[in-house]
């Protein structure tokens, strides 16, 4: 682990146009570095909880993506009754492919339909025990919602979400007959 203590400067000399340094480290100094290490591991959990899930089983494959950063993760299963009834396990075994946890995720998108019964369903029961447990916001969009959109991408979901102002924790599914 490497420490770096800063100087701190206690003037400025015009004539010379020069800085002059004073050995002027603070007496509360344990202090200082205490409250910076508070602050680097804020900045590092919200760094950590940046990553956004996309969940769509509403289609003719359960899809899952994964975007961080200038990554993305994604990874589609078959649209089966069998695969329903494992989602949560499908979920955590994609994310520990890429090396993440459901901890590491800040919030989750859910298409919402029209589509499958059962693929709403079951996608909307897992991440509101996810929500519930977790704490972790979840956005339900319907690629309705984008009709006007040039630009619709899994990728863009999130930015898309954000320009259309979904309410988050809200859930209105569209059902096909």
């Amino acid at each position: 682990m490497k420490i770096s203590i800063d100087i701190f400067v206690d003037g400025y000399l015009n004539s010379l146009n020069r800085w002059y340094i004073i050995d002027n480290t603070p007496s509360s100094l344990e202090k200082n570095l205490s409250l910076f290490s508070c602050a680097f591991e804020l900045k590092v959990n919200i760094i950590k909880k940046m990553k956004k899930l996309i969940i769509d089983a509403v289609k003719e494959n359960i899809f899952f993506m994964v975007i961080s950063n200038n990554n993305t993760y994604s990874v589609t299963h078959e649209n089966s009754k069998n695969n329903y009834e494992k989602l949560i396990v499908l979920l955590v075994n994609f994310l520990k492919k890429n090396n993440l946890e459901i901890s590491d995720i800040g919030s989750i998108y859910i298409n919402r339909g029209p589509g499958s019964f059962a693929g709403i369903r079951n996608s909307f029961s897992t991440i509101k025990a996810i929500h519930m447990i977790k704490k972790i916001d979840y956005y339900c969009f319907s690629f309705k919602d984008f009709e006007n959109e040039n630009d619709i991408e899994y990728e863009n979901i999130p930015h898309l979400c954000s320009k259309f102002n979904l309410k988050k924790n809200l859930i209105k599914p569209y059902y096909i007959s």
